[in-house]
């Protein structure tokens, strides 16, 4: 079994999540005649413990992406797409996947403990994503997990501009609830934004579009080092 993942995050300064994703919400274009090679290069460089690739067809993504990424890079990669049954989990593995989203809006709570289950016995990472505190309960082997909060509207199929307030109020929750890992997921659309998280406590953090939308994932990833160092500076005055 491994928890690439999981660990990859932990062990992170610059603990992002980058994201691979064609279209955002709205249908909008994001790889701006760039080719997913090129996307791959940039976040490596700009030392990105770990890679989401976005499968749902919501976002315009395929199967096939996952693969194509994953011929790319050695750094795991995490799923994004709606992972509802048991054979879907084989797939992510044979496709490169080291993690799968499990969204908790979208299952039963038995379906919930179920895949949990199965994706670590696949060796998969369950990146469990929440939006609210009940659909933590009764969770199975969240010392083993990613919990993330969703700052977007998944009914809304996440074309709000999103709430990180959701994340803020939430972390004391995903703590107690027992993962070494607690994420805010979407809606984080500047380094400063990030920082705050950051700081507040989160172990680790999705960025998609704001990413997408740089013109240099490094310059971001600066601007989040001299935003975190500021806040620093400002405690210790």
């Amino acid at each position: 079994m491994t928890a690439r993942f999981l660990e990859a995050l932990l062990a992170a300064d610059r603990p992002l999540v980058m994201e691979v994703k064609r279209r955002d919400a709205h249908g909008y274009d994001l790889l701006g005649g760039r080719t997913p090679v090129a996307i791959v290069e940039s976040y490596e460089a700009a030392g990105a413990p770990c890679i989401s690739v976005v499968t749902g067809r919501w976002f315009g993504g395929t199967p096939a992406l996952l693969r194509d990424v994953a011929a790319l890079t050695d750094l795991p990669l995490l799923q994004k797409d709606f992972i509802t049954r048991r054979d879907q989990l084989k797939t992510a593995v044979e496709l490169g996947a080291s993690a799968v989203l499990l969204t908790a809006a979208l299952l039963p709570r038995s379906s919930m403990r179920t895949l949990i289950t199965a994706a670590l016995g696949n060796g998969l990472t369950p990146f469990v994503e929440v939006t609210e505190e009940s659909e933590l309960d009764g969770l199975p082997h969240t010392d083993e997990c990613v919990i993330a909060v969703n700052n977007k509207d998944i009914k809304a199929k996440e074309s709000d501009r999103g709430n990180l307030d959701r994340s803020l109020a939430l972390l004391p929750a995903l703590q107690a609830a027992g993962t070494p890992c607690p994420v805010s997921a979407s809606a984080i659309d500047s380094p400063l934004a990030a920082a705050r998280l950051l700081d507040a406590g989160f172990a680790g953090l999705l960025v998609g579009t704001s990413l997408l939308r740089t013109a240099s994932a490094s310059a971001w990833l600066d601007e989040l080092d001299r935003a975190r160092n500021s806040s620093v500076a400002a405690r210790k005055a």
